[in-house]
């Protein structure tokens, strides 16, 4: 189970979610260099934090980036990663006009696909073990 220490708490709940965000560029073209990526870090913050959300690591390629956002349930995976691909495609575009060549069919600089894998925790076995082994009544 998780530490307590990295349980965030709401309202009406406790949790600990994080999910492993890839976004490719469209086409796979290779588009960005180092102060791309850093700016990129920056929007996606603000993205997240808009969202009640933390970015707890970022990093990325030329022609694909990796996040890892802590979450709380409230949040949509969706919508979130909508928002983070939306918001930095077109603030991207604005503050460096070299990336405008990039851009493809509608402005944009993203794959519409993505992927999203839920991380952290214990393995599922483990817990999977932990449920098996709870005090049922008779």
């Amino acid at each position: 189970m998780p530490d307590t220490e990295n349980i965030r708490t709401g309202r009406h709940c406790a949790f600990v979610m994080h999910v492993h965000l890839v976004f490719v560029t469209k086409f796979r073209h290779k588009v960005f260099k180092d102060a791309h990526l850093r700016r990129m870090e920056e929007i996606m913050r603000a993205v997240c934090a808009d969202f009640e959300c933390e970015l707890a690591e970022f990093n990325g390629e030329d022609n694909h980036v990796h996040l890892l956002v802590n979450f709380p349930p409230k949040v949509a995976v969706t919508k979130l990663v909508n928002s983070l691909k939306g918001v930095s495609s077109r603030r991207l575009r604005q503050e460096f006009p070299d990336l405008v060549r990039h851009y493809w069919r509608a402005n944009k600089l993203w794959s519409g696909s993505y992927f999203a894998g839920t991380v952290g925790g214990a393995p599922l076995n483990i817990v999977k073990q932990y449920i098996e082994q709870q005090n049922r009544p008779a």
